[in-house]
């Protein structure tokens, strides 16, 4: 069975979905991180990379792929949800 591969928002590299975080956004605008990988919503991935998470911060990664503004909070928040501290 063939990989599939996801591009993570903040170093633009090519790995397995599996191997990634899926960040989603619903249709009523809500971000949150999809463990399981079904949640509805757009969706985009990042590496469970601390140098990852900071250059999404910086570059401001998830507003591109959203296409809307983030709140700080919401980065932390999932953050903290990926690697279980601030």
């Amino acid at each position: 069975m063939e990989e599939k591969l996801r591009m993570c928002v903040a170093c633009r590299q090519m790995k397995d979905k599996r191997s990634l975080v899926r960040i989603v956004k619903n249709k009523e605008g809500e971000i949150s991180v999809d463990l399981t990988g079904k949640k509805n919503g757009r969706g985009a991935y990042i590496c469970r990379d601390k140098d990852c998470l900071a250059k999404l911060k910086k570059q401001k990664s998830l507003n591109k792929s959203f296409k809307c503004n983030i709140d700080d909070e919401i980065i932390s928040s999932i953050e903290e949800e990926i690697f279980g501290q601030k």
